[in-house]
């Protein structure tokens, strides 16, 4: 039998675990730096909206406007939902991104997803292949 072969079996299964831990740390980060760009970009009235802005794993709350699914369906748990809105106090949420007829739009969701958007995807591929190489 050839030698070293468990150890290599071995390690070849702790890179998922390893990989996906590196992913989900780096998702947690860059979503965040999504949620910063938001807030800074977001009108503050009496910052019902400021506050609204967050990110969770899974789905958004009920009522909130959303980026729409990061992250793989593969993997349940490696998804995160950026968001705003979704209270009784941040209702507001979609009238400010989009409009009325009778406001014009003050858009500060899509714009920082769309800025942060090719960042994002980069970041994640790297940390997973970093994970992968430090195996």
């Amino acid at each position: 039998m050839v030698q070293g072969l468990a150890r290599l079996k071995s390690r070849f299964d702790a890179i998922p675990k390893r990989v996906r831990e590196a992913t989900m740390a780096q998702m947690e980060k860059s979503a965040e730096q999504v949620c910063e760009m938001m807030r800074r970009l977001v009108p503050k009235d009496k910052g019902d909206l400021l506050r609204s802005i967050g990110w969770t794993w899974g789905d958004a709350p009920k009522g909130s406007l959303a980026v729409g699914r990061v992250g793989n369906n593969d993997y349940g748990t490696l998804r995160i939902t950026i968001y705003a809105g979704g209270t009784k106090e941040s209702f507001h949420a979609l009238f400010q991104e989009f409009g009325t007829k009778d406001m014009a739009a003050n858009p500060f969701f899509y714009p920082s997803w769309r800025a942060k958007r090719r960042g994002v995807k980069t970041a994640i591929t790297r940390a997973m292949n970093k994970a992968i190489r430090e195996g």
